[in-house]
């Protein structure tokens, strides 16, 4: 396959833009692509541009937005000279377009698969005279002017097109589209998920348990996180509430400490939860200053129990064995490592992860 930018066009230029609508389980897997991309071409400038696709003309959801906790893992990546975050609001949108043109990006390469003909359009208005790469999907008749935007792409990234017919993992994909646009080869053995933790983070995590007393427990750290952004995904509080105390009535977990993840918004749901409930050595945890709270946290842990969502790969980054509640709709969303996680799917297409009993999850910690 020829690489869809020229080597001579690499050589020559300076920088490189990346436009993506990234979440944190996209940038677990998507960072060993930028960092082979580094390595391979240390003359480039990688910027990064970070779509918000919760976009709002409501001022009260900016302050979350701003803060969102990717940010703060991109930017202390090292990978990144460059990073647009604010495009949280359409005004700051607009004033992240003009800055974006004053770079004159010679490449510019949209990684975004959903609503792609919108970033076709982004990508050829801030380089009106680069190479520009990206997605699209079949243009029907009730969608016309989608046609028109992919028009404005000089190259096609296809979603995926590895070899293999059968199922593939999540990572395997982001390590193909960098296989298409240079010919970089990322072998299985440089997919694996990672995250350099601050010690800072890291004393932090260990004083938070301490506070807590439960830097003295006598059994393992479980962490569980029943939450997602779509609530197909999300496990109900009460079988949590029914996982814990089950699980301390048993010999293997009669001394554990449990910590329950919430966002900040669910944490008094889930203090009235514990208090309802009357859970022993058992407290509500959200990480409300900064992304590397919760992967130090994670790696303080002995099990991670979560449904579908960035927890269960980050508990691989942090190498914590995890069970992972899933759905059947994306396999290539599982963690990515097999031998330190353990699966539970539910058992039609179209069930949602509170199909995933209790007794289920038990079975799978004995």
């Amino acid at each position: 396959m020829t690489p869809l930018i020229p080597a001579a066009l690499l050589a020559q230029s300076d920088k490189i833009l990346f436009v993506a609508h990234l979440a944190l389980g996209d940038y677990t897997y998507m960072q060993n692509g930028f960092r082979a991309f580094a390595a391979a071409y240390p003359h480039l400038k990688i910027h990064l541009w970070i779509d918000e696709v919760r976009r709002t003309d409501d001022a009260a959801q900016w302050e979350s937005l701003r803060t969102y906790s990717l940010y703060d893992w991109v930017e202390q990546s090292g990978l990144f000279a460059k990073v647009y975050r604010k495009t949280y609001s359409p005004a700051l949108y607009e004033e992240s377009v003009r800055e974006a043109q004053a770079e004159h990006y010679p490449v510019v390469v949209s990684l975004a698969h959903i609503r792609p003909q919108r970033y076709a359009h982004l990508a050829r208005a801030i380089s009106p005279d680069g190479l520009v790469i990206g997605m699209r999907k079949r243009v029907t008749i009730l969608r016309p002017m989608h046609y028109f935007a992919y028009r404005k792409l000089d190259a096609l990234l296809t979603p995926y097109a590895g070899q293999d017919a059968g199922e593939h993992h999540i990572s395997a994909v982001y390590a193909d589209w960098f296989r298409q646009l240079t010919g970089l080869d990322i072998p299985l053995s440089e997919r694996y998920p990672y995250v350099h933790l601050p010690e800072e983070a890291l004393q932090q995590a260990r004083q938070q348990l301490a506070s807590w007393g439960f830097d003295q427990r006598q059994g393992p750290l479980v962490l569980l996180n029943p939450f997602a952004k779509s609530h197909k995904r999300g496990w109900p509080l009460e079988r949590i509430s029914e996982l814990i105390q089950r699980m301390q009535q048993q010999p293997k977990w009669a001394g554990a400490c449990f910590l329950i993840n919430a966002m900040p918004h669910d944490l008094a749901k889930v203090n009235a939860a514990v208090a309802a409930a009357g859970l022993a050595r058992t407290q509500a945890f959200s990480a409300v200053d900064n992304f590397f709270q919760l992967p130090a946290m994670l790696a303080q842990c002995d099990l991670i129990i979560s449904v579908e969502t960035s927890i269960m790969h980050l508990a691989n980054a942090v190498h914590v064995p995890v069970v992972a509640l899933m759905r059947k709709k994306n396999p290539e969303w599982a963690p990515f490592d097999s031998a330190n996680s353990t699966v539970l799917t539910v058992a039609k297409r179209n069930d949602w992860v509170d199909a995933i009993s209790v007794e289920q999850v038990l079975q799978a910690i004995q």
